[in-house]
């Protein structure tokens, strides 16, 4: 996660093409992965974050965890899943699967 960059690159259209040989398929398919990327994190961070919650609404008794705190900033610093899912999609880490003519003409 290193190599991603956290900020918007100019990116070639045509390196999106490579891979699918149509750049709007290619488009997709780093979507459904940006998405798959962004609800795996989100579970992550809900779960380290459900170790902190508390039971009790006291005003007293809520208080600033330093340790939740540093944890949503980790997350918060990380590259967004769109950029994730770029990077992994031109490195060739990503499968795509075109289903076949003959079974989208079945399912019409």
């Amino acid at each position: 996660m290193a190599s991603v960059p956290s900020s918007i690159v100019t990116r070639n259209m045509a390196d999106f093409a490579k891979q699918t040989g149509n750049v709007y398929m290619s488009v997709s398919v780093i979507s459904k992965r940006a998405n798959q990327i962004a609800v795996k994190l989100k579970e992550e961070l809900n779960s380290k974050l459900a170790e902190f919650a508390t039971t009790v609404d006291n005003l007293e008794e809520v208080f600033e965890n330093r340790e939740q705190i540093e944890i949503s900033k980790y997350y918060e610093r990380l590259p967004k899943p769109t950029n994730l899912a770029i990077e992994e999609f031109l490195e060739g880490g990503v499968y795509v699967r075109v289903p076949d003519e003959e079974t989208q003409e079945n399912t019409l």
